[in-house]
């Protein structure tokens, strides 16, 4: 099996072959000493067709981890990735000293960063946006988790929600657009060419959702609210410029655990 994903161009087989004998197994590999049965091995047979036809490895299992919980996550929606914890661990520390602060997940997919700044903050009140209809099915499965991981799925459209906000309100808004420009879009690996191209493509330069929380949203923050972004790793100058220009204040970047450019922060300026 990790021979024939190897030989199919999936970057770990020996991962991957190992997640796909648990997920028939039920448990893990280190577990398991009898044979498989029929079914088992049928069923492992068309996983393994599955993920060397390059299908992503997280819709194989029908859930992924993000920081300490588990997410529902299938075709249609954007798979949680690992960066993206910098950016609800960032997100959550501008939120220090605010009490029962509210909360705005834009393009919020399975609602990996509305969870994760509530995980950090569990008096925070998060709402949870998503245009996409096949995205809002694993949004609303995941609205409700253990522990209390509660936020509250709403559909609609990043560029008009906007117009719908009173002025003041927020604490933080967080968002991971999309932000791939056309010749990334080009380019794509091919597990990530089968995840929806609408979480992914930002126009030609990436930046089209950017401008819109630039130019639109700022007024839903209260004075000295906080915004945090995820970035692509060469989009620091660029985002930083826009921000800068639509009068935000304090903007920072944070890197990942690769040490790339990954969550662009700043404020409401409190005058």
């Amino acid at each position: 099996m990790e021979q024939r994903l190897t030989a199919a161009g999936c970057p770990d087989a020996d991962f991957d072959a190992a997640e796909l004998l648990r997920l028939v197994l039920g448990v893990d590999v280190r577990l398991a000493f009898a044979p498989l049965t029929a079914e088992q091995a049928a069923r492992l047979e068309e996983l393994t067709a599955r993920r060397a036809d390059r299908e992503p490895l997280q819709y194989l299992c029908g859930s992924w981890p993000f920081l300490d919980f588990e997410l529902a996550v299938g075709p249609g929606v954007l798979c949680p990735r690992a960066d993206t914890e910098v950016v609800a661990e960032t997100a959550a520390g501008l939120l220090k000293e605010v009490p029962h602060p509210k909360v705005l997940d834009l393009c919020a997919g399975t609602g990996c960063l509305g969870l994760g700044v509530k995980r950090f903050c569990p008096d925070a009140a998060v709402t949870s946006l998503e245009k996409s209809p096949d995205a809002l099915v694993y949004l609303k499965r995941n609205a409700r988790l253990p522990g209390g991981l509660e936020i509250t799925p709403v559909e609609g459209d990043l560029f008009t929600y906007w117009q719908t906000l009173p002025e003041g309100q927020l604490d933080l808004i967080v968002s991971n657009p999309p932000y791939l420009t056309a010749a990334e879009m080009a380019q794509l690996q091919p597990e990530v060419a089968k995840e929806p191209a609408m979480a992914l493509a930002a126009g030609e330069d990436g930046l089209a959702f950017y401008r819109t929380i630039a130019e639109d949203y700022q007024q839903a923050l209260r004075p000295g609210g906080a915004l945090a972004l995820e970035i692509g790793w060469q989009q620091r100058e660029a985002v930083t410029a826009l921000l800068a220009e639509n009068g935000w204040v304090d903007i920072a970047c944070q890197k990942d655990y690769g040490g790339n450019d990954r969550a662009v922060t700043a404020r409401r300026s409190c005058k």
